[in-house]
């Protein structure tokens, strides 16, 4: 039976996990994990929280137009809020890990609006992954 998800893997333009490294622990908060000593400077891994759960991020092809993504799970609407402020900070300050997307708080969220959907919102990180938040 499947209990979780163990990690999702997103890919990055060759060259910039540095910049990965700056947008997925300084703007959204995630904590760098250790690599197997084989993968090191190839791969990155972030924790999820204490869930046991990782975002890998490794080199290869990006597609800024796709519609597949991770979704991040907040604990309530002021840390939602908070990290939307960090995503759209980042964007407006720049640099090469800012992100190419990202609502701007105070106005009304991206994707689909529903019943489904009480609160969320997506961005793109600065290699086009798109990544969605809800509570």
């Amino acid at each position: 039976m499947i209990s979780g998800i163990a990690h999702v893997n997103i890919t990055v333009h060759p060259g910039t996990l540095p910049q990965a490294e700056d947008f997925y622990v300084k703007t959204l908060g995630l904590v760098s994990a250790p690599v197997p000593e084989l993968q090191r400077g190839a791969i990155l891994w972030f924790n999820i929280g204490s869930s046991g759960q990782q975002i890998h991020v490794t080199e290869g092809p990006t597609d800024p137009k796709h519609s597949r993504h991770p979704c991040f799970k907040l604990p309530s609407l002021d840390e939602l809020e908070e990290i939307k402020k960090s995503i759209y900070d980042h964007k407006v300050r720049g640099g090469p890990a800012a992100p190419m997307a990202a609502d701007k708080p105070g106005e009304a969220d991206s994707g689909t609006k529903g019943k489904e959907y009480p609160k969320r919102f997506f961005a793109r990180d600065y290699a086009g992954n798109l990544l969605e938040f809800t509570i």
